[in-house]
Formats: structure tokens, C-alpha cells, sequence
């Protein structure tokens, strides 16, 4: 099933050739084209860009995220 963020991307990127539409520079069968090329696209560079932020945030150890700032209790035992 395609992703609604995938759709508006691929609106997104198929938006001038809808503006040149608009204008009557294109037909409806080439904004419609270029809309069917664009969402494979955006499957990919979304799919690309999920890989690469999956990880953040998490721990080696598949715990849970630790903090950034160092709780008093920590600094501490590091002291």
C-alpha cells in the first residue's frame, strides 16, 4: 500500500508540470505522466531517507534512548 507521504511528495515534485497545466503549456495526459513517474521516485527517496533515520535515537542494546543532558544523580558519580 503506498504511504499518503509518498503521494504528497510525489505531488510535491509533479507540482510544476500541474502549474504549466494550469497555464495551458500541457496536456492532462502528460501532467498525469509525469505524476505516475514521480510517485515511484518518492517511494524510493522516502524509503532511502526512513534507512537512514531508523536508527536515531536508539541504543546498541535495543533499549531505550538515553538522555543527552546528564540527570545530577549522573554528574555525580562521574565527579
Amino acid at each position: 500500500m503506498i504511504r499518503p507521504s509518498v503521494l504528497l511528495f510525489a505531488f510535491v515534485i509533479s507540482a510544476p508540470a500541474l502549474y504549466r497545466y494550469v497555464l495551458d503549456q500541457l496536456d492532462l495526459t502528460d501532467v498525469l505522466i509525469r505524476f505516475i513517474i514521480a510517485v515511484p521516485i518518492a517511494a524510493l527517496l522516502l524509503a532511502a531517507l526512513r534507512f537512514v533515520t531508523a536508527g536515531y535515537g536508539r541504543n546498541g542494546d535495543g533499549g531505550e534512548a538515553t538522555a543527552v543532558t546528564p540527570s545530577p544523580m549522573d554528574a555525580e558519580k562521574t565527579a
